[in-house]
């Protein structure tokens, strides 16, 4: 009799240890759900919104709309964080995410520069000021803001490309 009790006490710590193992994994596997796809779809209309903003030279209002759909993005990396280690990319797929991360690393470095340059043409502006010459000091104060917006402008345009590489990725959640 005790034995048996022995033998049962261990099967039942098996079986539980089973089904915590099994639970687990199916925890860990999120559901294709509606409202995902309502997030995916919402962060991709604004990163539309966002593209059409920059283009019309609303800088604040594109910046705005790009930290919106990367926040909706990083919750849908979130949620689907195993789905994308196992999902496999076709070449073509890979392939494009590789050229969006190119163009995205290119416009961020270029950004980079033109800050850089901005700087320098600031601090020569104030050189200038100090030194009594209000019409240069004036000029290459103007250029200094001129190439800090642009800087602004291909920043925004280097997040758009991206998370244009995000909806890509999470493309199975659309229509």
């Amino acid at each position: 009799m005790f034995m048996f009790r022995g033998n049962c006490g261990i099967c039942v710590l098996a079986l539980a240890l089973v089904l915590a193992l099994v639970g687990t994994s199916w925890a860990a596997k999120p559901t294709f759900s509606p409202d995902h796809a309502i997030l995916y779809k919402r962060a991709v209309g604004l990163l539309d919104q966002a593209q059409q903003k920059l283009k019309a030279g609303d800088l604040a209002g594109a910046k705005a709309l790009v930290k919106q759909s990367n926040s909706l993005f990083t919750l849908l990396k979130k949620e689907y964080a195993t789905v994308l280690t196992e999902r496999e990319l076709s070449p073509q797929e890979d392939q494009q995410l590789a050229i969006n991360q190119k163009l995205a690393d290119d416009t961020r470095a270029e950004a980079d520069r033109l800050m850089e340059a901005a700087a320098v043409k600031d601090k020569k502006a104030q050189e200038l000021e100090t030194q009594g010459r209000e019409a240069d000091s004036k000029a290459s104060y103007r250029q200094s803001k001129d190439e800090y917006n642009r800087a602004q402008s291909l920043y925004v345009t280097s997040a758009l490309q991206a998370l244009r590489n995000q909806q890509a990725i999470f493309r199975f959640l659309g229509p």
